[in-house]
């Protein structure tokens, strides 16, 4: 009979003890968190706790952590490795002098350690909110992800600095599960652009109409993955596809053009409605199994826009882009058709931001009257909607979208906290919600503008604005946008402007009094104005109130009867109140135990070799 080691039978007794490495199961997401694939984090929830398992290709030690800004100042960090035969983690912090610092309450617990001739495997699990206030909670919301490794253990030299080897990525941590039903060999088409050369200026909207492929039965869309050229990850902002008239024909299909400019083809202005939408940092978007994408039947896209928002900051000159998008599909109908809402704020100057606040709110209106006309023609029993989009420029901080039936808020539809610009793509929902007629949705964008001296507008250029959220739902109707904008007219009184020239035969219309805006436009009068933070906190609760112009649109440029009509905003609660965060220490008497035999039992090198796990 084998003769079990000492440890081992110490070990054997203790719950939290594992006997080996946690299955594959444990862990359904993965993401390669540096360019060289050294460093994998695999991840997956248990209950109130998240479970982490790091691949990284060193044998020294191995940092994670969780930032609110995605550097060390006032991070929660954990550190862990394999030295001399022997596991470690630590639970650390770091004060705003990004000083490591020891947490008293260790609320990461060490599950399996390992490490061989090239790498160190540590997987662990920390409770997601644990009382701690050195610890972030984690919440649906974006999460900053820092990581950093080093050729040594921490117990060799001290605290090694970890050098170049060291990043931040944003995940959402808490993205519900997904279930993968795609086959390699199903067919795809790609829509990519070619050659396109990519102004030297700062935001560029390219345009390039493409044709479906033919079928001559219906299909559906099941996947979506894009087709960043190498390279251009920060260039390529953000993708939207628009399904086109279906009177066009072949001869649109020859060139593109900058979308937005006085001179592109007329059959661009054809395509509204928003069919698929990817975002930077977004990975591929696989449908749910009981709902597809259309096409091949006479409702179905034919063809098809493709916009491009290139975000080129530093005007970067000689830039050609090949990025696109890959759509996968099978001829196994699924249940359903998706569709797709945008909703929001309609995209104009009269959306505006003063500068100099810490803190700022819009808030778009997809209104209680387009969706009852729109739901109650179409769809009485209700759409579903299964994941949202949530968008925003640089100064975006945070979104919600915010649901009320008849009159009662609902649990937030979706919501990121923590809003990154450079990582925006469909969160999929735990469950799917319900929209019925005389319901309302509320886009609600929080945003800073400390850093400027000047209004912020709402605009294409990714120093403008926008608040915006595209909502996936089945089954499909005939709504395409369904968002709003505040009266110009009362936002003007608040800075003194009294009248206006008029007819108004020039963009942005002039005002014509009082003496000190007289000749300029809205846009210079609203610069001009001195504006303080307390100005800015009034002028917010004014815009909040204002009555909204209803944007309310269809297919093929068609609109709802309540399109252009004014409804005043419903009186809700301010600010939202979010859901108390019931928090647990994850730490136990059991566990604190085996954590403390275990980095206590002596297990020689030679014991272990090279590639022997250890519990």
């Amino acid at each position: 009979m084998r003769r079990l080691r000492p440890w081992a039978l110490v070990l054997g007794g203790l719950l939290c003890a594992a006997a080996g490495p946690p299955p594959a199961r444990s862990y359904p997401h993965s993401a390669v968190l540096d360019g060289a694939a050294a460093y994998r984090l695999r991840w997956g929830r248990r209950g109130s706790a998240l479970a982490f398992r790091l691949e990284v290709r060193t044998r020294g030690y191995v940092g994670f952590g969780l930032s609110a800004s995605g550097g060390m100042a006032s991070a929660d960090i954990v550190v862990g490795g394999v030295e001399r035969g022997q596991p470690y983690l630590q639970d650390y912090f770091t004060d705003e002098n990004r000083v490591l610092k020891k947490d008293p309450q260790q609320d990461y617990h060490l599950e399996y350690a390992m490490e061989n001739s090239t790498h160190t495997i540590l997987a662990f699990s920390r409770e997601l909110h644990t009382c701690d206030t050195n610890d972030k909670s984690i919440t649906e919301s974006t999460v900053r992800v820092i990581w950093a490794y080093h050729h040594k253990d921490m117990g060799e030299a001290g605290q090694n600095y970890h050098g170049s080897n060291r990043g931040t990525k944003s995940l959402r941590l808490l993205n519900p599960e997904k279930e993968e039903v795609l086959s390699a060999s199903l067919p795809y088409f790609d829509l990519t652009n070619k050659d396109v050369p990519v102004p030297d200026k700062d935001t560029t909207y390219w345009c390039q109409m493409f044709k479906i492929p033919v079928q001559h039965e219906k299909h559906h869309v099941t996947k979506v993955e894009p087709l960043i050229q190498k390279g251009h990850e920060n260039l390529v902002h953000h993708i939207l596809l628009y399904q086109c008239s279906s009177n066009l024909n072949d001869s649109v299909l020859d060139y593109g053009h900058e979308c937005y400019h006085p001179n592109m083809p007329d059959s661009f202005l054809t395509c509204e409605t928003v069919i698929f939408a990817w975002a930077i940092g977004g990975e591929g978007f696989t449908y749910p199994p009981h709902v597809g994408l259309s096409i091949g039947t006479a409702a179905d896209p034919q063809f098809i826009l493709m916009e491009v928002h290139y975000d080129n900051p530093s005007y970067t000159e000689g830039l050609i882009d090949n990025s696109g998008l890959r759509l996968i599909y099978t001829p196994v109908l699924r249940k359903y058709d998706a569709g797709v809402i945008e909703a929001g704020l309609w995209v104009s100057l009269f959306h505006n931001i003063p500068p100099g606040m810490p803190e700022f709110v819009s808030e778009g209106h997809c209104t209680l009257e387009c969706l009852e006309e729109a739901l109650g023609a179409e769809r009485p029993a209700g759409i579903h909607v299964f994941a949202v989009l949530l968008h925003a420029h640089l100064a975006g901080r945070a979104i919600r979208m915010r649901h009320f039936h008849n009159g009662e808020e609902q649990k937030l539809l979706a919501y990121d906290d923590e809003f990154d610009f450079n990582f925006q793509e469909f969160q999929y929902l735990k469950e799917e919600r319900t929209i019925l007629p005389g319901d309302n949705l509320i886009t609600e964008c929080h945003y800073s503008t400390v850093d400027r001296i000047r209004m912020t507008w709402g605009g294409l250029s990714t120093r403008n604005e926008m608040c915006l959220s595209y909502l996936l739902y089945y089954p499909r109707i005939n709504l395409t946008r369904c968002a709003s904008i505040p009266d110009i007219m009362e936002q003007l009184q608040f800075i003194g402007v009294k009248e206006i020239y008029r007819p108004v035969r020039t963009w942005p219309f002039i005002i014509k009094s009082p003496k000190q805006y007289k000749n300029l436009s809205f846009m210079d009068a609203m610069n001009k104005f001195k504006w303080s933070r307390s100005e800015g906190v009034s002028y917010n609760e004014l815009v909040l109130k204002l009555p909204v112009n209803v944007r309310c649109s269809k297919t093929d440029n068609a609109e709802w009867s309540i399109q252009g009509m004014t409804a005043l905003p419903p009186e809700i609660e301010r600010p939202y109140k979010t859901e108390p965060v019931i928090c647990s220490s994850s730490s136990c008497l059991r566990c604190s135990l085996f954590l403390n035999l275990l980095f206590v039992v002596h297990v020689t090198a030679s014991t272990i070799g090279n590639i022997g796990p250890f519990v």
